[in-house]
């Protein structure tokens, strides 16, 4: 992905460089981000979405704004809470945030290691959920057979920095060659799944079909899909979900 490689965030020459989600699929942008009202922009216009991603966005405006600002001062604290507050119902900003701006003590380098810190367990962790889960539907459907998924929203790379989380098991099952077909539900009113999901198969080369939110419940009682993979927004003590609308 252009300077970016396989990313579609990352922390590049004293700058932030991110993919334009609101630019897909039509036109592949990548937008360079010097200063702490430039990220807001981009969090709040869904130039970078999904909740991993936003956590190291804002670690990475975190580090935006010690290099401008140096820390230990309000200009640095004003600037760290414009980012916190850019997307307050972002769980993952707000504690992105928080954790890199714990580090300022240490003065800008420091600030910058940690946000390179969270951008790197990010990384970490979609690949093992990849790993982890593509073996887990293995073992539920025990079948052996390439696998039919459905899938709502957009939970791949764009929405973690690589990989993704949801979409990162379809693309690791897609690796093993035990992917037959990815049914992708159109997500409205955004349309993450038709504008980015689909998108971000095609790239990887996945067998993958678009269909309208609806017809969802109508392939499952069909028996078109083997497993339904979706993001969480939240997950409850107890294993309860919540996400998407339509989910």
């Amino acid at each position: 992905m252009s300077v970016l490689g396989g990313r579609t965030l990352d922390w590049l020459d004293d700058a932030v460089v991110m993919v334009d989600q609101t630019r897909l699929p039509a036109s592949f942008d990548v937008i360079r981000i010097e200063t702490v009202p430039e990220l807001v922009g981009a969090i709040r216009r869904l130039s970078v979405r999904g909740a991993p991603a936003i956590g190291v966005a804002g670690a990475f405006g975190v580090a935006l704004a010690a290099r401008i600002h140096g820390v230990g001062n309000t200009a640095f604290d004003d600037a760290v809470q414009m980012v916190r507050m850019a997307r307050p119902t972002a769980v993952n900003l707000a504690r992105m945030v928080d954790r890199v701006a714990a580090t300022a003590g240490g003065g800008p380098d420091a600030v910058l290691l940690e946000a390179l810190a969270v951008r790197d367990e990010e990384l970490a962790a979609s690949a093992s959920m990849g790993n982890d889960g593509a073996e887990l539907v293995a073992e539920l459907l025990g079948h052996g057979n390439p696998v039919r998924v459905l899938t709502i929203c957009n939970t791949g790379g764009l929405a973690s920095v690589e990989r993704g989380t949801a979409l990162a098991v379809v693309q690791a099952l897609h690796e093993r060659a035990a992917l037959e077909e990815a049914i992708v539900l159109e997500t409205r009113p955004l349309l993450q799944g038709a504008r980015l999901t689909t998108w971000e198969l095609q790239r990887m080369g996945a067998s993958n079909r678009l269909v309208v939110d609806a017809a969802g419940p109508y392939l499952l009682s069909r028996g078109a899909a083997d497993v339904v993979l979706t993001g969480a927004d939240r997950i409850a003590a107890n294993g309860d979900t919540a996400n998407k609308i339509g989910t």
